[in-house]
């Protein structure tokens, strides 16, 4: 019987075959998978992100559901409403958007304040309140949100509070030329399928179940981080907050650094990254690999900063060169 490990790197495997060019998003996927964290990912329109967290749904014990953002959307069209039943002069809630194991948030961004205030409730504490009563959301529950980089006109920014609850926040370009050759390929032989009645074959892959991903999570947890990789996380976090020992340039550039919070993503992070890659050990170039997508929304730059072209990845980047590796 494979193992929960083994069965995971070919999770990663089927999702690369189905996903063609977003290798980074697909690993980002299974790591805020395992870390029981959310993501949020930014790139231009149609670059699969819809496509992989469907076929990460597709591939769990669970449910998958995709709301797209509006400036006239309201919180309970995510949470759900209490709706009167005058048979007998009650009230029974009906369940939203949010009670699905993984959730699609399309263009964050584009909804207005309550609702990214219903939303940041629950990512935060995995559970929603209408009037009086609160109600628990299901395990596993993972929100992906998108930002369009591109078209910013009618968007809302998202508040510090609410992008310190992503776990990451990843960045996905356009593929090579060899790859998106591939992915015409693979769309002609999606609608050819389609068009005779034929349906893609799971059958290939037992979806991983809820115990599995428990089991797999808890290893993961479990893996080895040497004394002086944690020290290392720690100072690079530690730097982005009190940058003066690395640069005098750094403390002009940065007004808040990262908070706590950013330390445990890094860790968990990476952690699953090892776990994942088959290793019983965390290297540095896990926690190098995902320094930008734990770092880069949780730094406030400077006036001055953003006015010399200055970006968070720079910032992040000074770090990794600065800070010793042990």
């Amino acid at each position: 019987m494979d193992s929960v490990q083994q069965r995971f790197r070919a999770l990663a495997e089927q999702l690369g075959r189905q996903v063609l060019g977003q290798p980074q998003l697909i690993e980002r996927l299974l790591i805020a998978l395992l870390a029981d964290g959310h993501l949020l990912v930014e790139g231009a329109p149609g670059l699969a992100k819809t496509r992989a967290i469907r076929q990460l749904g597709a591939h769990l014990e669970g449910s998958f559901h995709r709301v797209q953002f509006t400036p006239d959307l309201l919180p309970a069209d995510l949470t759900g409403t209490e709706v009167f039943r005058p048979q007998d002069g009650s009230f029974a809630f009906h369940q939203g958007p949010l009670f699905h194991n993984l959730i699609l948030a399309d263009e964050i961004n584009r909804a207005p304040a309550k609702v990214q205030s219903a939303l940041l409730e629950a990512m935060a504490e995995r559970q929603i309140t209408v009037g009086q009563t609160s109600y628990r959301l299901y395990d596993p529950f993972l929100v992906m949100a998108t930002q369009n980089p591109i078209e910013q006109e009618g968007t809302y920014p998202l508040p510090e509070a609410q992008l310190d609850r992503f776990l990451l926040h990843v960045r996905i370009d356009y593929p090579a030329a060899d790859v998106e050759r591939r992915i015409l390929q693979l769309a002609r032989d999606e609608a050819r399928d389609a068009a005779v009645g034929g349906a893609e074959d799971a059958s290939a892959f037992i979806p991983i179940s809820g115990s599995e991903l428990r089991r797999a999570r808890s290893e993961v947890l479990e893996l080895h981080l040497a004394e002086n990789l944690q020290e290392y996380l720690l100072q690079l976090v530690l730097a982005t907050r009190d940058p003066a020992p690395w640069g005098e340039e750094l403390v002009g550039w940065l007004a808040y650094g990262a908070s706590p919070r950013a330390s445990i993503a890094l860790d968990r992070c990476a952690r699953s990254r090892a776990w994942l890659a088959g290793r019983d050990y965390v290297s540095p170039e896990d926690i190098q690999q995902l320094a930008f997508d734990v770092l880069r929304h949780r730094l406030l730059l400077s006036y001055e900063a953003e006015a010399e072209g200055i970006t968070a990845d720079r910032v992040v980047s000074e770090l990794l060169a600065r800070v010793p590796v042990p």
